[in-house]
């Protein structure tokens, strides 16, 4: 039997956890289950009903520290560790299903996941094809090099080869700004940030644009000193979770259960785990 949910208004408030992070996987993978039927009362009026068995959630797993494998490869990260924590409070089991990053909005749109969340940036090309959620973490898009690396400002990529992961949005804020874009030797895409950073490590790329909670996390396992992150940027933005145009019934439940989860500090404690201070919105 299906399960139910009963949302009223936009800020319903949910009840019970989960986990999340891309790579190419036909297998799905089980958080934890309650399968109890859920009703719940906000403060607004207006009846939104969720009706799923689960919800599947579409991931990039080499996207740390949002969404990984860790040396177990079991997936973990501070978006696993959110979608865990909206799973129990909506009690819904939710399954991660590795995507091809690339192909993100079209696997969401056929069906194949229900929800994108692994360090999705909220844009307004995006937003034509996706309903996103309240933003919950800001972001930029920094460019890195090498230490001994001469490259000490934006304006040093003229010349230079460039990488960024195919179809992100480092690759739109790059696009975004022509007159830089149009300076560099080449701009070369992988299908993931890890194979851009072995191309800068190799000496192959001089530089990478790729967002800052990725980089300084990839840096800080490899020793840092070894990197330099220039001053400049490629600007800011912001995390929201990405569901079908259609389903504003789940993004209300969601960013009802992540009010709920702020509030009883469950966001916090995610946060200062993994960026050591309360970050997420």
């Amino acid at each position: 039997m299906k399960k139910k949910i009963l949302a009223l208004g936009l800020t319903a408030v949910m009840a019970v956890a989960v986990f999340a992070g891309c790579g190419n996987s036909s297998s799905t993978e089980d958080t934890n289950s309650n399968n109890e039927n859920v009703s719940t009362e906000g403060e607004n009026s207006g009846e939104a009903t969720l009706d799923y068995d689960k919800i599947i959630v579409g991931l990039d797993d080499t996207f740390a520290p949002m969404g990984f494998r860790d040396e177990n490869g079991e997936l973990t990260g501070v978006d696993v560790e959110l979608a865990n924590a909206v799973s129990e409070e909506l009690g819904i089991p939710f399954e991660f299903q590795p995507i091809d990053w690339s192909m993100k909005e079209t696997e969401l749109n056929n069906g194949t996941v229900d929800l994108l969340w692994n360090g999705y940036t909220i844009t307004d090309e995006r937003k034509e094809v996706v309903s996103f959620t309240d933003p919950y973490l800001e972001n930029r898009q920094i460019v890195v090099t090498m230490a001994d690396s001469d490259i000490n400002s934006i304006a040093d990529l003229a010349g230079k080869t460039v990488a960024a992961q195919d179809m992100s949005s480092a690759v739109d804020a790059i696009e975004g700004k022509p007159e830089v874009k149009d300076t560099f030797a080449e701009l070369v895409t992988f299908e993931t940030n890890d194979q851009c950073l072995r191309d800068l490590e190799a000496g192959r790329s001089d530089a990478v644009v790729a967002d800052e909670v990725l980089v300084k996390y990839y840096i800080s396992q490899k020793g840092a000193e070894k990197y330099k992150i220039l001053d400049e940027d490629f600007g800011e933005e912001e995390y929201g979770i990405g569901a079908r145009k259609d389903d504003t019934a789940l993004v209300e439940a969601i960013n009802g259960a992540m009010d709920a989860l702020k509030e009883d500090g469950t966001t916090k404690a995610i946060g200062e785990k993994w960026f050591g201070d309360d970050i997420i919105k």
